[in-house]
C-alpha cells in the first residue's frame, strides 16, 4: 500500500485564520471546514497510528474516537484562564498507557499549529507521588538512566526540557551525580517537524520513527511509575 497523506496545507491555513478570528461566530461559520480539514485528517492519522503504536509500546493506546479519544478538544477550558479566546489554535493528541490515569502515566504527544509541529514524550507536571517514583527510580538505577538519556539517537533527535527545582528536593543528596535530573519537575523530551514533513505522505512513518527512538526513555518512565511496558 502506498504511503497516505493525512494533512494538507489547508490544515494549517484553517488555524492561521482561526488565530485572527478566534470567536464563536467565525468558528460556527467554518465548522464544516474544521471537520473536513482538521478533525477528519487527525482521526484518520490516529486510527492508522494505533496498530503501529502497539508494536512500539504494547500497552499504549491511540484512540480514534472523535469524542473521548486521543484527539484533544478544540474548545479551550476558560475557567482558570485570563485568555478568554474560546478555541485552541492547534490540533493535538495524546497517547497514554491503558492502565494509567490522566497525569499518572507517561504519554506520546503530538501538536500541530502554524507556529510549530511538535512531537513530545514523557510526563509534564506529574503529581508529586508520581514524580517521586521517577526520582527514586533514577537513584535506584543510575546507570540505566544515564544510558537512556545519553543514547546517541535520542540526543540527536530530542531535546530534554521542562521545569526544574532551584534546590534539590528534600531527602536527596545535593552532591548526587544525577542531582540535576532529580531536580526535574517534568520529564519530557521533544522534537520538531517541518510543515512540509507534516504534509508529506511519509509523515506517519516519520512520527513512528521518533516514537521508536524515544522508546527506552518512555520505558524507563513507564516502569518507574509501576506500569507495564
Amino acid at each position: 500500500m502506498p504511503p497516505k497523506r493525512y494533512f494538507a496545507p489547508a490544515f494549517f491555513e484553517f488555524f492561521e485564520e482561526l488565530s485572527r478570528n478566534n470567536n464563536r461566530e467565525w468558528f460556527n461559520q467554518n465548522r464544516e471546514r474544521y471537520e473536513r480539514e482538521v478533525r477528519e485528517p487527525m482521526i484518520r492519522f490516529i486510527s492508522d497510528f494505533a496498530p503501529r503504536l502497539q508494536k512500539i509500546a504494547r500497552y499504549y493506546e491511540a484512540d480514534p474516537r472523535p469524542t473521548g479519544g486521543s484527539m484533544m478538544r478544540i474548545y479551550r477550558n476558560l475557567r482558570f484562564s485570563r485568555d478568554k479566546t474560546p478555541y485552541r489554535t492547534n490540533a493535538a493528541a495524546a497517547f497514554g498507557h491503558r492502565d494509567g490515569g490522566f497525569g499518572a502515566s507517561p504519554a506520546f504527544y503530538i501538536s500541530m499549529s502554524p507556529a510549530e509541529a511538535y512531537a513530545g514524550v514523557g510526563m509534564y507536571h506529574p503529581e508529586p507521588p508520581t514524580l517521586e517514583k521517577v526520582r527514586r527510580a533514577i537513584v535506584a538505577h543510575p546507570v540505566q538512566w544515564k544510558q537512556v538519556i545519553g543514547e546517541k539517537k535520542f540526543l540527536k533527535r530530542f531535546d530534554v526540557t521542562g521545569d526544574k527545582l532551584t534546590r534539590p528536593p528534600r531527602g536527596y543528596d545535593p552532591e548526587h551525580p544525577l542531582i540535576e535530573d532529580i531536580k526535574r519537575k517534568d520529564f519530557i523530551a521533544g522534537t520538531q517537524f517541518t510543515r512540509a514533513e507534516v504534509c508529506s505522505p511519509r509523515f506517519l512513518d516519520l512520527y513512528c520513527d521518533v516514537c521508536k527512538v524515544s522508546a527506552p526513555f518512555m520505558r524507563f518512565l513507564t516502569e518507574a511509575v509501576g506500569l507495564k511496558w
